[in-house]
């Protein structure tokens, strides 16, 4: 039996892409592609809603779908610790439901940031630089807030070190990180997470070339949500590598 899902924000560029994946998966049938256009019912039938629209928008949609008994996967960036603290609260309120937030769909970030929160209980001076193309709207990204918010769990309690992070050059401090966010015509997506120790550096890199590199994270959320109960947040929760890095389910 196949399973239905919904796209919204499908006329974008993502939802294009997540379009053309549930359409070539066997197990999965596209029954609605939805746009700021789109009534609010329509798509309602579908057993899972994939939500790739805009950071206003996507705390709505996704409250919207989980009330009508949808199961959710969540790829629009933005989602902060206060509002994933929100949808927490929503999901706990009704029996059953199941919310993926996914800050990056592609496995080599995935992967990346892992090897950050190992990186980081041996390393005092962190800081990250992501690098997007000039049409993203929100900085820093939902992966740079993701991976700072991982490294600083990953030092049970002891701050990176961040000196002079009052001057505006010095980047913006998420959980004690501090990010710094470029918007750069000919990138698609780059970040570096910098890991400073008595007489060495440690970098790790991790470059997005195009879409393609999201393709094997979305079919992986899709073949899981439908076994997932409440939050849960980061890819890493459904291709096996939470256990090797300590990071919390949501």
């Amino acid at each position: 039996m196949t399973i239905s899902v919904a796209v919204s924000g499908a006329t974008g560029r993502l939802g294009e892409f997540v379009c053309g994946i549930v359409e070539d998966h066997p197990d999965f049938e596209l029954t609605a592609r939805l746009s700021s256009a789109s009534p609010a019912d329509e798509g309602a039938d579908a057993s899972v809603l994939f939500d790739v629209t805009h950071p206003d928008v996507s705390p709505a949609i996704v409250e919207r779908a989980l009330r009508r008994g949808q199961r959710v996967i969540v790829g629009t960036s933005g989602w902060s610790a206060e509002r994933l603290d929100g949808l927490r609260a929503v999901v706990e309120e009704l029996p059953g439901a199941a919310a993926l937030v996914v800050p990056n769909f592609s496995l080599g970030s995935v992967l990346g940031t892992m090897l950050s929160t190992i990186a980081a209980r041996h390393f005092d001076s962190i800081e990250i630089i992501e690098a997007h193309h000039a049409g993203k709207i929100d900085s820093p990204s939902g992966t740079a807030v993701r991976t700072a918010e991982l490294v600083a769990q990953a030092r049970d309690g002891r701050p990176p070190e961040a000196p002079f992070v009052d001057q505006r050059a010095r980047g913006q401090l998420v959980a004690g990180v501090p990010v710094h966010s470029l918007r750069m015509q000919g990138v698609v997506a780059r970040q570096e997470v910098r890991f400073g120790g008595e007489g060495e550096e440690l970098t790790i890199t991790h470059v997005t070339h195009s879409n393609d590199s999201y393709r094997a994270g979305i079919r992986a959320a899709l073949e899981a949500v439908s076994g997932l109960e409440g939050l849960v947040v980061g890819l890493e929760h459904v291709i096996g590598l939470t256990g090797a890095s300590g990071a919390a389910r949501a």
